[in-house]
């Protein structure tokens, strides 16, 4: 008889299951930190491959789509926060931890802290991820600061990880609200006011905003395309009489108006920009208006309507040749005269004098569009400023020189940020004889809120709309 204990047999190794959900996700950020890539650009192909590789009736539905979705963007927007809580749970700086291991524990915070994924889930999910694209070793670590982080809610971790508000109002602000401090400093002196305003902007850029359709004028109005679209799927827009809220998920691009060209994908602060410059008052005629600045070609589009409404022609002029190209397929179909050029704004080809209306819509850091590209926010420094400074003054300048006497300008930014608003515009108004700011608020009738004048500043917490900024300028000599 043999007494000797038997033996357990091995323990079959598992192999790791495959979240295709999860894998998106990753993949996303992955593409954002190691390519600079934005994410609205980077997953919609991810999302399109995912549906193609499983099939209609396969592991990716609608509810994957969405919830990869708020993955990406959720873990983007508030990466701030995130890896606050995270660093309080590793026993080394966060720089030390690679980047890849970084982005798997930001997914399973994001389910942890700002989703309803439960717990259990939450975590098993996100170490079997960590199996599949980082290996057993940093699966792990990953299991193991993930449980430290399930330990306490969102608030419970904010308690412990922000400074005290009193003690230092931006560095609160900055973890609570998962905005760098500098971007926090600089929103909260274009806004002014105290405590209750920034908070809601910063809790705004947070949201994840509606996607706003825009009509085409001569092609489609406003309510032709509120009824063109299936039942209970969109709202009119709050401002401008050109635009239709979506209220379902989807592919805008899918949809007939937008892909025949009548409508665009174009968010109603950009609207309001170009209608504001359209209703501007001119001396003398209005035949001939400049988009100077006309990459992707939303404005362009909008502008292009308006112009052959009033029998007006429009130029069309973006620098980078894909980017008119871009502009080029907005403007296709357009009932009226337009030409679109590549040129650059700041040496432009066009006669001082020519243009009756010109819109100069400048590259500038993007402060005003977070909701949109939460990534932006991480990507930026404070340096930018001077890298788009002496950009935004040459092509206001040249805008000035291209528009003739009696004429109007729009100098417009998607930043709220007073170094490339006010600012820009102060200093080329001291610099240019002969040109003068007129009241933008009056052109905008229904529009709250929009400052003390006679420049505008649009808010998405106050109007709903990307954070853009427009001066109206009149050429007088």
């Amino acid at each position: 008889m043999n007494d000797q204990p038997r033996s357990r047999p091995p323990r079959k190794h598992r192999r790791p299951q495959k979240d295709p959900v999860r894998i998106l996700a990753f993949e996303a950020l992955r593409a954002v930190d190691e390519r600079d890539a934005y994410a609205n650009l980077v997953l919609p192909p991810l999302l399109r491959k995912a549906r193609e590789k499983h099939g209609p009736n396969g592991k990716f539905d609608a509810r994957d789509a969405a919830l990869a979705t708020e993955l990406v963007y959720g873990t983007l927007r508030r990466q701030g926060t995130y890896d606050a809580i995270i660093a309080a749970c590793v026993d080394r700086p966060l720089r030390e931890v690679d980047p890849p291991v970084l982005d798997v524990l930001g997914l399973g915070a994001h389910q942890l802290l700002g989703t309803r994924i439960p717990t259990h889930a939450a975590v098993s999910a996100t170490v079997e991820l960590a199996r599949v694209v980082l290996g057993d070793g940093r699966a792990k670590f990953v299991n193991a600061v993930l449980r430290r982080i399930a330990g306490d809610d969102l608030d419970g971790w904010l308690e412990k990880v922000a400074p005290p508000y009193d003690e230092d109002p931006e560095d609160h602000l900055a973890v609570v609200h998962a905005h760098p401090r500098w971007v926090v400093s600089a929103l909260w002196d274009s806004l002014g006011g105290g405590r209750a305003g920034i908070e809601d902007l910063l809790e705004a850029d947070n949201e994840r905003p509606e996607v706003t359709l825009v009509a085409r004028p001569g092609r489609i109005t406003g309510s032709e395309l509120l009824d063109a679209l299936p039942a209970d799927s969109a709202l009119p827009g709050r401002w401008s009489p050109y635009a239709v809220r979506l209220t379902e998920g989807g592919e805008p691009g899918a949809l007939d108006p937008v892909r025949e060209g009548r409508a665009g994908v174009q968010d109603e602060g950009s609207q309001l920009v170009a209608l504001a410059l359209a209703n501007a008052p001119v001396q003398g005629p209005d035949r001939r208006w400049l988009d100077g600045c006309a990459g992707p070609g939303g404005k362009a589009a909008l502008l292009a309507g308006l112009a052959s409404e009033r029998g007006a022609f429009l130029l069309a002029s973006e620098k980078q040749p894909h980017r008119a190209g871009l502009v080029a397929q907005a403007l296709a179909g357009n009932p009226g005269p337009y030409q679109v050029i590549a040129a650059d704004g700041t040496r432009p080809p066009w006669r001082p004098g020519t243009f009756d209306r010109v819109l100069m819509d400048v590259p500038c850091t993007g402060l005003g569009a977070l909701r949109r590209r939460p990534e932006a926010r991480w990507r930026r420094r404070p340096e930018d400023l001077d890298g788009f400074g002496p950009l935004q003054r040459a092509l206001l300048t040249e805008a000035l020189d291209a528009v003739r006497i009696g004429g109007v300008v729009g100098y417009a930014t998607c930043s709220p940020h007073l170094a490339e608003t006010r600012a820009v515009v102060d200093d080329v108004l001291k610099r240019v004889p002969g040109a003068e700011l007129i009241d933008a608020r009056p052109l905008l009738p229904g529009v709250p809120a929009l400052g003390a004048g006679p420049d505008i500043q649009l808010w998405p917490h106050l109007h709903g709309t990307d954070a853009m900024y427009l001066a109206l300028i009149r050429r007088t000599a």
